[in-house]
């Protein structure tokens, strides 16, 4: 393996144990009540190292979101450029969650972290916001009519996240009445239904 394959390796770790120590201690002590300096004890590194990776604790608690959803843009990215937006979404979102079920269970813990602590819904909105731009660049180059304003790019986006994101909510009340992706398939074929045939 190369050097630089090595260094990314170890700073991929380094990002992972900083992520896994933040959402231990949000599970134990409540996400309000942790610090940056804490979560950098409990990963064993410096309070620099943790800057140089996340900008604050909620960064670092959502980083398995980014993580997860950037893994579910790759698969939108390796669909054909020619398939209409929404059939590309929900083809990809079906490979992404059909292939493991239910979700899996750092993210189940996570969404019910939020539920319970409102506090941290902002920090998701500016996570998934982020996603949603990434998401709606791929949703562009698969859109044939003119869309110079990138509305209706971003606008796919948003309601494909914001199927899922709803799908999760409903699930978790009720997470043995069906699989998850029963309830967010039937969530994004409902949604889509205006987008299905655009281009």
């Amino acid at each position: 393996m190369s050097e630089a394959g090595l260094r990314e390796r170890k700073k991929e770790a380094t990002r992972q144990a900083l992520y896994e120590a933040a959402l231990r201690l949000a599970l134990e002590h409540g996400p309000d009540r942790i610090t940056v300096e804490a979560i950098a004890d409990e990963a064993g590194v410096s309070r620099r190292t943790f800057s140089n990776y996340f900008a604050n604790k909620e960064e670092a608690l959502f980083y398995g979101d980014q993580h997860r959803m950037r893994k579910l843009v790759g698969l939108v990215r390796a669909r054909p450029v020619d398939e209409p937006p929404w059939v590309a979404l929900t083809a990809a979102a079906g490979e992404f969650y059909g292939d493991q079920g239910d979700p899996d269970p750092d993210w189940v813990v996570r969404s019910r972290l939020v539920r319970r602590h409102p506090s941290l819904a902002a920090a998701q909105v500016r996570t998934f916001a982020g996603l949603e731009r990434e998401l709606a660049a791929e949703v562009a180059v698969r859109i044939k009519d003119p869309d110079p304003s990138g509305v209706r790019a971003t606008l796919l986006a948003a309601t494909f996240l914001a199927a899922l994101r709803i799908s999760m909510n409903a699930w978790l009340e009720n997470p043995t009445a069906r699989s998850f992706w029963a309830l967010a398939g039937e969530a994004l074929a409902d949604a889509g239904r205006g987008f299905a045939v655009q281009r």
